[in-house]
């Protein structure tokens, strides 16, 4: 199976945003988590992986194909999510489905039917498939939007920020289906929720300021900062304070009284107790102090 290698991509925009700085990864088949915040260059990434934007600089190549330059190439093989997935409201799923299944060339009416079939009840709405699509819910919407996606039956899938906005029932569904996706295909999920690549990816990057700061597996990241992770429960007034002393992981309400994580390299005393970390811990340790470019197998 063939990896997607991204060498030294780098973008900037008119405005003086540098969205890329010397990107560089390889991702290989099955599910792949690309974390970042909103801003980080996640979806400048993905949209010049999908071939919807140029680069400034540096390659992206998947098998023989060189994805900057082969843009008609790497469509035939690309399934693409992105972040704001419009549908016609007035239409139904089965409907639309069939018109995009013409667009990416299944001329035959009976492989067609067999192709929209099969894609709906693998997303689990056939029962729906009368329905117009403007009666969806966000769930809903989401799963015809990997329907379409998984027409051509891609090589390489992109989905950009699938689950924001989702609510738990419809998040598991979407990370069942995703998962089944992964097996003998590439599949991107670029998302700022840690839940997401925790769920679902056994190889992830962390992207902030358009550079890579950490690339590797997950379980091995959170490895790395076995140890250093220090919890206490604090006064709300306390918060402010604390932030200025240690590098403050995460805070959470717990019966409205904050606890909060933070990094040590020794045990920082002052009533803090040593606790597991975990895919979150790594996030932002990464983004608060992480080193450019890391990877977890160092």
């Amino acid at each position: 199976m063939n990896s997607l290698i991204i060498s030294n991509l780098s973008k900037t925009y008119s405005n003086g945003v540098k969205a890329l700085n010397n990107v560089s990864l390889e991702i290989p088949s099955g599910m792949f988590g690309l974390l970042g915040p909103n801003g980080a260059g996640k979806s400048t990434l993905m949209r010049t992986i999908a071939t919807l934007q140029e680069a400034d600089g540096g390659k992206v190549s998947f098998g023989n194909l060189d994805a900057l330059v082969q843009k008609d190439e790497v469509r035939k093989i690309l399934g693409y999510l992105p972040q704001e997935f419009g549908v016609y409201p007035k239409i139904s799923a089965e409907v639309l489905l069939n018109h995009l299944a013409v667009l990416k060339g299944i001329t035959s009416r009976k492989e067609r039917k067999e192709v929209v079939e099969a894609l709906l009840h693998k997303t689990n709405l056939y029962e729906a498939r009368k329905k117009n699509l403007g009666g969806y819910s966000g769930g809903m919407k989401q799963r015809f939007g990997i329907a379409q996606a998984l027409l051509s039956n891609p090589k390489l899938i992109i989905v950009d920020e699938p689950t924001a906005g989702l609510d738990p029932a419809e998040r598991n569904r979407f990370y069942n289906l995703l998962s089944e996706l992964g097996e003998n295909t590439i599949v991107i999920l670029s998302t700022h929720i840690v839940e997401d690549v925790k769920e679902l990816c056994t190889n992830m990057a962390i992207i902030n300021r358009g550079e890579v700061l950490l690339k590797g597996n997950p379980q091995k990241a959170i490895e790395q900062i076995e140890g250093k992770v220090y919890s206490k429960t604090i006064r709300k007034s306390e918060l402010q304070s604390y932030k200025k002393e240690y590098t403050i992981l995460a805070d959470r309400l717990f019966q409205g009284q904050p606890i909060i994580h933070i990094l040590s390299e020794s045990a920082p005393g002052n009533g803090f107790k040593q606790v597991a970390p975990d895919l979150e811990d790594v996030y932002f340790s990464e983004i608060f102090g992480g080193n450019s470019g890391r990877e977890t197998s160092n």
